[in-house]
């Protein structure tokens, strides 16, 4: 299943392949027992390449999906469920990525203000501790370097988590809308 929902919500273009992944995966991992909101949006996106009006399809997918049971309730409720799903997985990401700038950014940030530091207490000294200054200056000058592509990482990874999740949740919303206008 998760591939075909892949399908319906990564087949916006520009969207980061590892986000759609990872946020499809929760999707399916906390998939509903049952015909829901899920099972209706596939039916839509095969619907949808039979190049069907999107009010037809709407109509037709939920008489198809209503035989089993699925009421226009249910639909918006589960709607809302895997809506929640994805807020929970970008609280998750969130915290990660504040990890991963700690871990990749400030401890490096550290290190450099530990080094400077040491740097000057080394100037005090006689000159055989030049040989140690040096060293230390180049660490710090490839920290910065380090970083600086650590912080354009992290961030292009930001964004595209940020594009993929607002594409996700701006079909879903539509689709929220157009139950509720159309059914």
């Amino acid at each position: 299943m998760q591939q075909d929902l892949k399908e319906i919500f990564g087949d916006t273009t520009g969207l980061d392949h590892k986000s759609i992944e990872s946020l499809t995966r929760a999707l399916e991992k906390n998939n509903l027992p049952g015909f829901d909101y899920l099972e209706f949006k596939l039916s839509l996106g095969r619907l949808a390449q039979m190049n069907l009006p999107e009010e037809t399809a709407y109509k037709s997918a939920f008489a198809t999906a209503s035989t089993v049971g699925l009421t226009k309730e249910k639909l918006l409720t589960t709607g809302q469920h895997y809506r929640k799903v994805l807020f929970d997985e970008k609280e998750q990401f969130n915290v990660a990525l504040q990890g991963q700038l700690k871990k990749r950014v400030s401890n490096k940030q550290d290190e450099v203000v530990k080094l400077k530091a040491q740097i000057e207490a080394w100037k005090a000294q006689i000159l055989n501790l030049e040989n140690q200054i040096a060293k230390s200056q180049a660490t710090i000058d490839d920290a910065d370097s380090q970083m600086e592509a650590e912080m354009k990482k992290i961030q292009a990874t930001n964004q595209s988590f940020e594009h993929t999740h607002q594409s996700i949740m701006n079909q879903i919303e539509l689709d929220l809308q157009n139950i509720q206008r159309y059914l």
